[in-house]
């Protein structure tokens, strides 16, 4: 059985420019990083030229379908029908994104049939993870 789910989704970058077109970004849950979620940007999409991957909770993605959440540099709320917008501040400045809220639902369906809500905990493995924090230590 696969530990990682991978869902390419259509994302409409919200700019005070020409409307642009979609940028292609992929949503990624691993059960091994069993409470996060990360969407990348690809290259061509970025400033940068760089991929861009932001790592946020999978309780923010999924309470932000309902209502505005997060305070912090990534905060995610509805908009209209069927979209979500996602912010992600940077010091670089603020991308605003909106992907169908639909897209969001069926890969959360997935990342919650590899690791249900409330379970996640089974998923670490923390005598393995203090041992290698306190091996890198000495």
């Amino acid at each position: 059985m696969s530990t990682v789910i991978e869902q390419p989704v259509e994302a409409r970058l919200v700019a005070a420019a020409p409307r642009m077109p979609s940028i292609p970004a992929t949503l990624c849950y691993d059960r091994r990083d069993p409470f996060a979620v990360r969407m990348t940007f690809p290259a061509p999409a970025t400033l940068e030229g760089v991929d861009v991957c932001w790592t946020f909770s999978r309780e923010l993605l999924t309470a932000g379908l309902q209502d505005a959440e997060g305070h912090g540099d990534v905060r995610v709320r509805p908009y209209g029908y069927d979209r979500t917008v996602l912010e992600f501040h940077a010091p670089e400045g603020t991308a605003i994104v909106h992907v169908r809220s639909g897209e969001i639902r069926r890969f959360l369906e997935a990342a919650n049939d590899l690791v249900p809500v409330g379970l996640e905990h089974l998923q670490l493995d923390l005598d393995h993870d203090l041992a290698e924090l306190m091996r890198d230590a000495c």
